[in-house]
Order: structure tokens, then sequence, then C-alpha cells
């Protein structure tokens, strides 16, 4: 056992000290997220001096995002309530006023970004709503200084995204056919018809309209069509050919980078074992090198101001807490920011290990693996860590779970199962309707490795997961009852037929894509559910439920719990009303890993930091 100092549970998944740093488009201002009277809120200052002050608080529930309005004067928002998804856009002025709702219809979301806001265009901004058609999105134009917002480009039932140009003008639409395939169309302007620019299989996935070139003749699409990873393209729209401008035979491009002082796209990052950039300009290629000797960490580029030449730049690594830096481009120099987590420095974190191995089939198969500092080489007791999605892809990084679960003692396994996302799309459809299949087995083949490499003690190994990764738990425990020792599921799908019955209205788009990748049967549905075979269950099972939840309800584990108890089988069950779809409360976090933790700590002999009294679960079980 490693005598390594505990990390107390609240440094680990209570809220940051400060997070999420955005510049003013003017350059002068920093916007960031951090606690206020226990709820994180938004925060203003002016850079170089420390008038730092509270603008929007939401003493019910944390903000999460925000940017800032053309202006610099206001900062814009959303929040949902109770975990409902159901997004509001908010507006609030820098003295701190009452924030503004700007989409104020009741029973209505708002994207979950603000698709287009430039400060070239500080008094407008776009977003879409189903505030006419609960199952899509049309664009509502809002009128930033009356708060009015008017039906800008009304969806045809099909659109999935949508992309305006560098005068705000909606000019491309990716829609979804029923098959699965999908098409992007693009028109000159909002009296011109609209036009096919491109079609795409099934197969390639659906492309992701990126921006406009700066004089609008041309649109950037990342997508894997002609190729087995998505790269990134540049349509010329007056011919519809396509030119290659950054990819990779086996990752796919993840994102791009936009320099904000002419809207050109002038970098693109792939994310391998690591996260690399590809610069498009020479200019961008020495800011980058420059940057990459900064901190030993992947960075990624957050926020600039309006002229480019401020730029906050975010550092991610395994075994440290992210670092935020404001780069000044002219002079090549960066100034640290904050750490999100500066507590976190006062102990030592365990690295994360890049792996690969091959599954059953011979498919190779990539991960991470964690092992706790100051314990000598396995076997160790160890958790299969499983991520959601299941359309995702775990990274190297600074995971708060993965750094709880080592340095309580436990080996930690990550994979990036087939159907994860980033390896191409042959890597992302061999998951197609395996849920129960393939890609659960790829997670026992993961187990079977780590075994067999000394890494783990065969008679401690638990697995962890939520939402897909919550799924995953129970198939794991259902169809091969002795493989772990234990399981906690988190927001996790029971049953797929009632899964995909009660998807929430404006998933109804992409329904084709869920029919296609999980399946549409109704036995062969029943046949990949756990609650199929619920009363196979032989181990001790821990559940996490949002009652609010919109994408796993409530009922997905209400009626597992149902069918163990009945069955005589123990299982702990626990039910934050005030949830939705993960723990957004820090407080709620914190109890149920408090929880979780004891509970692994009796099954696998871990080490526990007691509870206590904030932390008591009990008036939360079900």
């Amino acid at each position: 056992m490693s005598d390594t100092a505990l990390i107390p549970r609240a440094v680990l998944f209570g809220d940051p000290e400060k997070a999420r740093p955005r510049i003013s488009p003017d350059g002068t201002m920093l916007a960031y997220l951090a606690p206020s009277d226990g709820s994180l809120s938004i925060w203003v200052r002016s850079l170089g001096r420390t008038n730092d002050r509270v603008v929007a608080r939401d003493p019910a529930r944390p903000i999460t995002t925000m940017r800032w309005q053309g202006d610099s004067r206001h900062v814009l928002y959303l929040q949902d309530s109770a975990g409902n998804e159901n997004y509001h856009l908010f507006q609030v002025d820098l003295d701190g006023g009452a924030p503004r709702d700007l989409t104020p219809s009741e029973h209505t979301k708002a994207g979950s970004t603000i698709f287009a806001v430039d400060h070239r265009h500080p008094g407008e901004l776009l977003i879409g709503t189903n505030e006419r058609d609960k199952s899509v999105f049309d664009v509502r134009r809002v009128d930033l200084e009356s708060g009015r917002e008017i039906l800008d480009t009304q969806n045809p039932g099909d659109v999935m995204a949508w992309c305006s140009d560098n005068e705000l003008v909606v000019r491309a639409a990716v829609a979804q056919h029923a098959d699965g395939s999908s098409v992007i169309n693009v028109r000159d302007g909002t009296d011109s018809a609209w036009q096919v620019l491109d079609e795409f299989s099934a197969a390639d996935g659906l492309p992701r309209v990126v921006a406009f070139s700066p004089d609008g003749a041309k649109l950037y699409v990342i997508t894997a069509k002609g190729a087995n990873a998505a790269r990134l393209l540049s349509y010329d729209l007056s011919t519809k050919a396509a030119t290659a401008l950054v990819s990779d035979p086996a990752y796919d491009v993840t994102s791009v980078y936009i320099d904000p002082a002419t809207n050109a796209v002038v970098a693109a990052s792939i994310l391998r074992e690591r996260l690399t950039w590809t610069a498009l300009r020479p200019d961008v290629e020495a800011d980058f090198a420059a940057l990459a000797t900064l901190h030993p960490g992947d960075f990624d580029i957050m926020d600039a101001s309006a002229d480019g030449k401020m730029v906050i730049v975010r550092y991610i690594i395994d075994a440290s807490p992210e670092a935020f830096f404001l780069y000044d481009r002219a002079q090549r120099e960066a100034t640290l920011l904050f750490y999100d987590q500066p507590a976190l420095l006062r102990y030592t974190l365990a690295p994360m290990s890049p792996i690969v191995f091959a599954a059953r089939d011979g498919l190779a198969i990539h991960g991470y693996l964690t092992m706790p500092v100051g314990v000598r080489e396995g076997p160790l007791p160890t958790v299969l860590y499983v991520h959601g999605g299941p359309w995702y892809r775990d990274r190297w990084c600074c995971e708060p779970v993965v750094q709880w679960l080592a340095n309580r003692g436990y080996a930690v396994l990550q994979v990036n199962f087939r159907g994860s996302t980033g390896y191409g799309k042959a890597f992302r459809n061999a998951g197609n309707r395996e849920w129960a299949g393939a890609m659960r087995t790829d997670l026992l083949d993961a187990r079977d490795w780590a075994i067999a490499q000394g890494h783990s003690d065969p008679h401690r190994f638990a697995i962890l997961g939520g939402s897909y990764g919550g799924y995953a738990v129970l198939a794991a425990l259902t169809f091969t009852p002795d493989a772990f020792t234990c399981g906690v599921d988190i927001v996790g799908v029971s049953d797929l037929r009632t899964f995909i019955d009660s998807i929430p209205p404006y998933w109804k788009p992409m329904l084709s894509m869920l029919k296609e990748r999980v399946g549409d049967d109704p036995a062969f549905l029943a046949a990949q559910s756990p609650l199929s075979r619920a009363a196979d269950i032989r181990v001790p099972l821990l559940i996490g439920q949002g009652a609010n939840d919109p994408r796993v309800r409530q009922a997905e584990s209400d009626q597992i719990v149902d069918v163990m108890r009945k069955n005589g089988i123990p299982v702990t069950y626990v039910l934050f009303e005030d949830e939705g779809h993960g723990f957004a409360n820090p407080a709620n976090s914190i109890r149920f890993f408090a929880a979780a933790e004891t509970f692994l700590g009796d099954a696998l002999g871990g080490r526990v930091e007691p509870p206590n009294a904030d932390e008591d679960i009990r008036p939360y079980l079900r």
C-alpha cells in the first residue's frame, strides 16, 4: 500500500479555484469561472489589475458555459434548471446588474453553444432553439440591445447543424436522411435557394462544418469522406471541389483554430496519444513552436482578442492541474494566469501511460494505464474506468476520477474500445450494433491484457463508468457475472428499448444514426440489454442517478434496481433530485464518490478517506 498522502475528495471533485478564462474582444478584460458563495459563477477583472468581481451567479446550479459579447461590455452564458438541459441564453453587463434571459420561452432549449457571435457585429448573435418545434433547432437572431429575438432560418425538419458566414448570414446546413446518410447544403444568401455542396454516406458519419473563408468563397469541413480518418477539407463553393488541408491516415482531425483578426482557419489539431497541431501559416507555426516549449502539457487555444494579438492558451497534462497562460503574439511571451486547481500542486499525482493491445479478433485497441504512485508493480487491485458516449474517447489528461482511484491504490485502466471516436471511421463503425457484442468484449480483452501483463489482480478488479460507461458496467455484470469483483454505474442505460423510446424530442433528427449504431429490432435490443439478464448479477453494485436526466431517464436505473431487489440481489441506489445527466453540483459529486470510495474499499481493499458529515449519502438512498 502506498504511503503517498491522501488527496481529499473535496480537492479532487470540488469546484475549481478558477477555470475557463475568456479575454474580451478589445483585449482589456478577463472573464472566468470561479466559486462565489458555494456556486460556480462568472467573474471579471481588468488585465493587469486585481479588481476581480462577480457579475453572474446562480445559487441553484453552477454556471459552466460563458463567452464575451462583441462589445466587450457584456458576458453571455447558458444555464439550465436542475440538469434538465433546457438551456436558456443570458446576458449580463460588467456592472453586475440582473442577468437578462434572451430566450425566455418556457420548455424551450437553446443550443448548448452560441454558434455565431462576432466582434464585428457586437449587437447581435445567432443561436439555435427548439421554440417553434421541440424536435428541431431553428436559427434565431437575437438583438443584444433590445433583447428581441426573431426567427432567422427555419429548420425543414432534418438539419442537424448550421453554419453562418462572417457577416452572420446562415449559409450552410448539415441535413441527415432517414437512412443515416447526410448532405451539406449551401446558399449564397438569405434570398438564395439552397444547393447541395456534397453528400456523405452513413459510414462516413456526419460532416462537421467549421467556418467560411474570410471572403465567403470557401467552406471548411471536417469529414472522413474519401478517407478512413476525418480530414480538414476546404470546399470551393463555386466548383464544389474539395482540397485536403490537414489529415492523418489513422487519426481524426479534432479541432481548428480560426484567427479572429481575419476569420481565416490557420491551424488544426489531431489527437493521437497526445494532441498535436498543424499550422497553416508560417507565423502561426512560429507561435506554436514557442508555445510547445512553454509547458510540458498539450496546449489548446481557448480564446483570443479581436485583433488576434493576445491569446489564452490552456495546457493539459496527466499529473498536474490545467494551466492557463496569456500569450502575447508580438513578443512571443506568455504570462501564467492561473491553475484551475492549484491545491493539487501540493500532492503527488499519478502519470498516465498510453497502451495498445490486440482484441480477440486482432483489432488494435488503444487506451491508457495509470498506476498508483509509490506502489510496486502489480498485480494490483484495478478499476476499469469506461468512458461515456460511446462516441467519445479518453485522452491524456489530469482526470479527477483517475487521480482519485490511483491515489487510493488502484491501477486505472481506460479503453478506447471500438466505436470510440478519433481513430477513423472504420474503427468507429466497427462498434455499430455491438453495444453488448464486440464493444463489450473489447473491455473484457483489456481486463485480460492487464492481468496477463502482471498489472492487475484478477480477484480484485472493478468496473466503473457513466452514461454509456454505466451501460457497460451493467452489461459486464449481467453478461459475464464472474468477470468483475464489483461495479459502479452512473446514469447508465439498462434497457436499450426504453432508452430509445424515451429520447428527448430534439434527438429526433439523429434517430436514424441511433438505430444504425445501436439497433432497431426490439428482439435484438432486448437481447443486448442488461435488464434482460439482471437476475444474473452476483457481485456488489452501486448505482448513481439524476432525477432530471433527459438522456438516460431515471426509469433506466429504477427498473434494474426493481428486478434486482425482487430477486434478492443487493444493490445500493443513490438518487439526486437536483441533477441531470451526471452530477454538476460538486457537493453531490463528493457525496457520491465518498460512497463509491467506501464501496470499492470494501470490495477491493483500497485506501479510504473516512466520510464526513457533509458526505452522508443516506438521505439520497432509494
